[in-house]
């Protein structure tokens, strides 16, 4: 009768495993599908990259790809293609959850590079000829308090509002400048007033606020508008960025950044 008692490699090996190996079983699943962007056709032969533990699938004929036994938590995934620019990819995966995404690579942009990058042929005859003038102008920047709401602006991640568009747009209320975002619904009604929520977000599920970095979700939602120097919103897990991921990043999250910034507290 064999014996039933580990060997020694085999425990070696078990107690060698790091405790977030042995704390979550691995049981969350991703089904997703990449299409180009440009002819909604499906790409065969992409490669999704799991960077959590640097597992690689490839896509079938119709874009498909599946990952399982996955971990629970912010999970991110870089896909690949001949001929298209790498797009990273970030999920918040629960226990026992089936993900389902739709992946957008976009070939123009990558054809667009290729052209540059390939010299013109010039006559050597031909004489140099003098452009017009080219006037480049960029954003002044907010300041050393905005650099990361900054940085996530340049992402694309997310949608952004600032001081300019408050007053540009009119808005009397924080619910008027989140009014006609993609993704974002405001409900009035029942006593509470107006409030903000996502359209994709689980009925009486409502965003996490934070202000000047700090989870205030009491005065977030009636913060008056005349106070908002600049705000961010981001409508599900898909978006988030990793500093504001946590348990409610399923809800959505509204970055508000006030004029007079965070109270600091005086030491005693």
């Amino acid at each position: 009768m064999p014996s039933r008692r580990l060997s020694l490699r085999t425990l070696v090996a078990f107690l060698a495993l790091p405790a977030s190996a042995l704390a979550q079983k691995p049981d969350g699943r991703l089904v997703g599908t990449v299409i180009d962007r440009s002819n909604s056709g499906p790409i065969g032969g992409a490669t999704v990259v799991f960077l959590g533990d640097g597992r690689a699938i490839t896509t079938d004929t119709t874009g498909v790809f599946r990952f399982d036994r996955l971990p629970v938590g912010i999970l991110r995934f870089l896909i690949r293609a001949p001929g298209f620019p790498s797009f990273g990819l970030v999920v918040a995966l629960a226990r026992g959850e089936v993900l389902e995404r739709r992946v957008e690579l976009d070939s123009s942009v990558a054809a667009a590079i290729a052209a540059a990058a390939v010299p013109a042929k010039t006559d050597p005859t031909s004489r140099a000829q003098t452009l017009p003038m080219v006037s480049v102008e960029a954003a002044p920047s907010m300041g050393p308090r905005f650099a990361n709401f900054e940085r996530r602006r340049k992402t694309g991640a997310g949608q952004y509002v600032v001081r300019e568009d408050i007053e540009r747009g009119g808005y009397s209320t924080l619910q008027d400048v989140a009014r006609g975002m993609r993704g974002v619904t405001v409900e009035c009604g029942g006593g509470r007033g107006c409030y903000i929520r996502m359209v994709r977000a689980p009925m009486r599920c409502l965003p996490e606020y934070v202000i000047d970095d700090n989870v205030d979700n009491i005065f977030g939602p009636t913060m008056p508008v005349r106070d908002i120097e600049a705000m961010e919103v981001y409508t599900g897990p898909a978006d988030v960025p990793g500093e504001y991921a946590g348990r409610n990043a399923g809800c959505g999250v509204i970055v508000i950044w006030t004029k007079s910034g965070p109270i600091r507290r005086k030491k005693n």
